[in-house]
């Protein structure tokens, strides 16, 4: 029995992997709270993702019909990004800031500046910064919270939080360190040069994190807390990796020729590389894989926290908005949304706000809106898979994770805007399904090419075929997308 941990934005999920039987046996989630202010503040604390690791963890286990004491290993995935600044004790200092918060743009802007620009930046980290990511937390909180910063003893980002109140040993592994701006993804390693650019006082040595290897362990669970949980001593902890890193896991995204697509709070698209890519868009992230190789990827910040809004909106359930986004046709009668509630990635819009164009006494209804914002968000998956160039071109299947995975009329939008194949594994959680599978490899059961094969199984019943008039259709629509977004941002 393996245990695979998911710590995303809304909430963490367990799963329970039996190698035996190839099978995922149990699985439970519980939720997170996250903390929203001005200018774009996106922050969570950590103390919640171990409350809800520790109540996911008991009700999969139930849910598995199993003990505790027959898990051999665990892997834990987590959401790319968050700073979690320790003290010497290890105890928080601040709020972890999230991917997703905005807040930093400026601080990121003067970076890739120190760097030398977009050039200096692929020169020196082999990819250019985007806002969220660590680097601008750090030289944020050393701004405007210079008493916490002098006393910060270590960084960590997410899910090496998690290994760390697991094992007790600060460590990371290139998959998810390479989503730091201060960590040079192409020899996989941290960039002491570029980490005193943000940081100056603080020494790289004493503050980052060991690096080890994807299919080393970060150590074993402590003994004090395998008690408290009813594990048997000496479980594995396995290194781990960022959520989009273990989703291609989780997703059988392990050799080039797949693409694997999110549709959780935040969209991602992500293909497998044997070598590092130079992209002719930096926003295309050339990170690590959790596993060997790389994964350049591309992130959007609104997906399901775009849909959620306008769904709430109107006190919408989940099957309440499906049915709405189905009753609207096809560019929702010329509706356009451009979701930018929480700023942008790709497009890069750090500081952009959301806009709703187009609209008339005919067309302003649930149903339009609920389609509309559906597709503003697929549009701007279409438009980073657009920038991934022959990685995205060679692939004829797309594996669509994410809760709005769940719904058959986004999967067939999917299928139809960027006119490929789409299929979903049927554990749609597949960070937390990639960390079982990272734990097992890590345990020597297997190679991972194995294990992926007998463990990631697809539902057939959620497969999509795209529709030559609507593909047609949603090429005519794209393109009025993009002319707004030109027009509003250009």
């Amino acid at each position: 029995m393996y245990l695979g941990v998911d710590c995303g934005t809304q909430s963490t999920k367990v799963v329970v992997v039996d190698l035996a039987r190839g099978a995922t046996t149990g699985e439970a989630s519980r939720p997170h709270r996250m903390i929203e202010g001005a200018r774009g503040r996106r922050e969570q604390d950590p103390a919640q993702w171990i409350e809800a690791f520790i109540g996911a963890f008991r009700a999969a286990i139930a849910s598995a019909g199993v003990s505790a004491g027959d898990i051999r290993g665990i892997g834990v995935s987590g959401q790319q990004h968050g700073m979690v600044a320790l003290d010497a004790r290890d105890q928080v200092l601040y709020p972890a800031k999230l991917w997703c918060d905005t807040e930093t743009h400026a601080h990121n802007q003067a970076l890739i500046g120190a760097l030398g620009g977009e050039e200096g930046c692929l020169a020196r980290l082999g990819l250019v910064p985007q806002t969220g990511y660590t680097a601008s937390k750090v030289a944020w909180l050393r701004e405007h919270h210079r008493d916490i910063y002098d006393r910060v003893d270590g960084v960590l980002l997410p899910h090496d939080y998690l290994n760390l109140w697991l094992t007790g040993e600060r460590v990371s592994e290139a998959g998810d360190a390479s989503g730091t701006g201060y960590f040079d993804s192409r020899p996989r390693r941290w960039s002491p040069e570029v980490w005193q650019l943000i940081a100056p006082e603080l020494d790289p040595a004493r503050v980052l994190p060991r690096l080890i290897e994807s299919r080393d362990t970060a150590g074993q669970v402590r003994p004090v807390l395998a008690r408290e949980l009813g594990l048997s001593p000496g479980v594995a902890v396995a290194s781990g990796g960022g959520d989009n890193m273990l989703g291609a896991i989780g997703t059988g995204n392990i050799v080039p020729g797949k693409v694997t697509m999110s549709l959780g709070t935040s969209g991602t698209v992500c293909a497998h590389s044997d070598h590092p890519v130079l992209a002719d868009s930096a926003m295309v992230a050339n990170f690590c894989a959790s596993h060997a190789g790389w994964l350049p990827l591309v992130c959007t910040m609104n997906t399901t926290s775009a849909t959620n809004r306008v769904r709430e909106l109107f006190g919408l359930d989940l099957a309440g908005f499906n049915q709405a986004l189905a009753q609207a046709p096809v560019g929702a009668d010329g509706v356009t949304v451009l979701p930018f509630f929480n700023g942008e990635r790709v497009p890069s819009l750090p500081e952009a706000s959301a806009s709703f164009l187009g609209l008339t006494s005919r067309n302003t209804s649930p149903a339009h809106l609920c389609r509309a914002v559906v597709e503003g968000a697929t549009f701007c998956l279409r438009y980073g898979l657009d920038l991934m160039g022959p990685l995205a071109d060679q692939a004829r299947q797309i594996r669509l994770i994410g809760g709005g995975a769940h719904s058959a009329a986004w999967r067939q939008m999917v299928a139809d805007i960027t006119a490929t194949e789409v299929v979903c594994p049927r554990v749609t959680d597949a960070a937390a399904l990639g960390g079982a599978i990272q734990a097992a490899w890590c345990a020597r059961e297997g190679e991972l090419d194995e294990l992926c094969q007998t463990l990631v199984q697809l539902d057939e019943g959620s497969r999509a075929e795209p529709d030559a008039g609507r593909v047609k259709r949603y090429g005519e629509v794209y393109l009025g997308w993009l002319v707004a977004l030109d027009r509003l941002h250009g």
